[in-house]
């Protein structure tokens, strides 16, 4: 931890990512005589989530502090943090201190316990798939077999468990509920991709527009040489943003493409303006993101004719 003190004087201290580390870091900060924070953390995923958590949940610091990853959306080039971590640590206080980045606010308790489900279930998923990969590729000793049979019946019947208790924990939760059924409204989204999206877009209704979300599913193309296109690759779906959201969308956007009158329409329009199938599945995906911001943030199901009542 790094941090700069009102008088710009630079303290560092390392702590443990465990619960004695949080209290040592605590009294530490007391001894330090320090007032209020603004506490920027690295988005380093599940590391920083109990960190994150002590910050707003503890009753001498919490008050005062706000927590933001700074580094997503990326920060200007002269803030980008290299190797040592005590580097690395200075660099985002003094970025927090220069940027004062928005303030963050954990998930609800109901919506960290679904995501936790949620994500054990895609572990199992592909726990799964590998094993089946190992079985198709031909195993010749029987016992290696039966062990694999065995593994995939369990892990089979441990989704089932799983996927019961996201549903029931969905049901229990009206909010929950409300939104979920918002969601298996938009076509190619079903109960599975609705669970993972509410998991997942967090704190949806804070936002004022869903071009927060726009790194999630951008489509882009290599382009090099002195005259533009020059030399250019094959469209890829970008890898900024959230995995778990770019996985989880892409068979939506196939479904709906395939399924949804809406989305056949509008497809239609931009391969007709030359964009390539991968970039129409990437553009399907961001409207997908759009309209689970709509439905959502309005309360209102999915309306394909809401262009003509609007």
């Amino acid at each position: 931890m790094c941090l700069i003190k009102e008088n710009q004087k630079v303290k560092h201290k390392v702590f443990a990512n465990a619960r004695h580390g949080f209290e040592q870091l605590v009294a530490w900060l007391g001894l330090q005589q320090v007032g209020s924070l603004h506490v920027c953390l690295e988005a380093t995923g599940s590391r920083r989530a109990k960190p994150s958590h002590c910050f707003c949940t503890n009753p001498v610091i919490g008050s005062a502090s706000s927590i933001r990853q700074p580094l997503k959306p990326l920060p200007p080039v002269a803030f980008r943090a290299p190797k040592p971590t005590r580097v690395d640590a200075e660099l985002i206080a003094r970025f927090c201190l220069a940027q004062q980045p928005e303030t963050w606010q954990p998930p609800l308790p109901e919506v960290r316990h679904l995501q936790a489900l949620v994500r054990r279930l895609e572990s199992l998923i592909e726990m799964r798939v590998a094993e089946e990969n190992r079985l198709s590729s031909g195993i010749a000793v029987d016992a290696v077999r039966q062990s694999l049979d065995e593994h995939i019946a369990y892990l089979v019947e441990e989704i089932k468990q799983t996927e019961k208790m996201i549903r029931e924990h969905i049901n229990n939760h009206p909010d929950l509920k409300e939104q979920s059924d918002l969601l298996d409204s938009i076509p190619g989204i079903a109960q599975r991709t609705a669970a993972l999206l509410l998991a997942e877009i967090v704190n949806i209704k804070q936002y004022k527009s869903a071009r927060l979300h726009r790194r999630l599913t951008p489509d882009w193309c290599r382009a090099s040489g002195v005259r533009a296109g020059a030399v250019r690759g094959r469209v890829q779906l970008s890898k900024i943003g959230n995995a778990r959201l770019r996985k989880a969308l892409y068979f939506p956007a196939i479904t709906a493409l395939r399924c949804s009158d809406f989305f056949k329409v509008w497809a239609d329009g931009l391969q007709a303006r030359g964009k390539s199938k991968m970039s129409v599945i990437g553009a399907v995906m961001r409207k997908l993101i759009h309209l689970a911001y709509g439905v959502l943030k309005t309360g209102k199901p999915f309306d394909p004719n809401w262009t003509k009542t609007a």
